[in-house]
């Protein structure tokens, strides 16, 4: 028996949004990539990861997670204070300072914060915290407090320290930019708003501005090395499999959300285990899906299902397990609701993960 160090979990999203500004660029304008060589919406994958890590802390413990921040030092002095409260502000805070500094990470000396973004678990703090009061003076054991006990969005989503790659996390998975299956223009709204306290004789508004805005249906893809997560989290890798992929289905990014209520869920979703490698779906789009009456969820359906059969009749092995959720993909493989679907991927994950991958 060989041993399969490989273990992919590819989810692949249709998903419709209304009339709605999700994602947007430097201008206020909807995100937008040509593919195919027409114009399509798009949502970042930063824009998506962010969502799920908010939604995260409706499924996991709030210690498992890290926060992405350049206030480390007040993320430091506040766990130094929490294990010992006796150490006062000043002092905590100068202690966090050293700390980082023994673990390698730059912090500004006006603002007492690091120049970029850093993230950090709650464990990683706690650790720091436990060497700095017990005055631990070694550079290594610093650094090696915060390489260890990596949170579940370090994991997934990984970290780059410029200064220090031994901080360094590969992130274990991968979210592609979402792009409508489909051909997009872009609209504007014009809107005015009244002023409630003006005369009554008063013509006009008291404010006048548009909204840039447009509807798709987006293709999402995002994959999962469950391995690499397996040798960083354990056997916690199953579970945070499934809450990725609870998370991936159910987020949506906030921008002008008050503005459109585009809250939505996804409209099928397909999802595989792979033993060679993740394959993104996203030529199934190459041509975009042309206008009809009819919409495009169906279209924009029966072009994966096609796709993905011929995929796997040329270039890529069909997946080991599939499984469905919706209507549309069903003739992919067996459908259920996603309460369902999330415990036959858990069962699959936790069975892979007890055989070692034997194949």
């Amino acid at each position: 028996m060989a041993l399969n160090q490989k273990l992919y979990v590819d989810f692949h999203i249709l998903q419709t949004v209304p009339p709605s500004c999700v994602n947007r660029d430097d201008t206020g304008s909807p995100k937008t990539a040509v593919y195919g060589g027409t114009v399509r919406a798009r949502v970042s994958s930063q824009a998506w990861k962010r969502a799920m890590r908010l939604m995260f802390r409706e499924i996991f413990d709030e210690s498992e997670l890290g926060k992405r921040t350049k206030r480390v030092v007040q993320m430091l002095r506040d766990a130094i204070r929490a294990q010992d409260n006796a150490v006062s502000e000043k002092n905590a805070e100068k202690m966090a300072e050293d700390a980082l500094k023994k673990a390698g990470i730059k912090v500004n000396a006006k603002d007492k914060m690091t120049d970029v973004l850093f993230f950090m678990s709650e464990k990683q703090a706690d650790a720091l915290a436990a060497l700095a009061l017990a005055g631990e003076k070694a550079d290594k054991v610093y650094q090696s407090a915060l390489s260890d006990t990596p949170s579940i969005d370090i994991a997934l989503f990984g970290r780059m320290v410029a200064s220090d790659p031994s901080l360094n996390y590969d992130a274990a998975a991968q979210v592609a930019h979402s792009i409508s299956t489909h051909a997009v223009q872009t609209e504007f709204d014009y809107f005015t708003a009244v002023d409630d306290l003006s005369p009554e004789d008063t013509s006009g508004a008291g404010h006048l501005g548009t909204v840039e805005y447009n509807a798709a249906t987006l293709y999402r893809y995002a994959t999962v090395n469950v391995r690499e997560l397996e040798q960083t989290l354990g056997a916690q890798a199953a579970d945070v499999v499934r809450g990725f992929a609870q998370a991936l289905i159910c987020s949506m990014p906030t921008g002008k959300q008050n503005t459109f209520a585009n809250r939505t869920l996804p409209d099928a979703v397909y999802v595989t285990i792979r033993h060679d490698q993740p394959v993104n779906l996203s030529g199934a789009f190459e041509k975009a899906v042309p206008a009809s009456a009819a919409g495009y969820v169906d279209r924009s359906a029966e072009r994966l299902c096609t796709y993905a059969e011929q995929m796997y009749q040329t270039f890529a092995a069909p997946p080991a397990e599939a499984f469905v959720v919706g209507q549309p993909l069903c003739k992919l493989a067996k459908s259920g609701s996603l309460p369902q679907m999330l415990d036959w991927l858990d069962d699959v994950v936790r069975c892979e993960m007890t055989a070692g991958g034997q194949s």
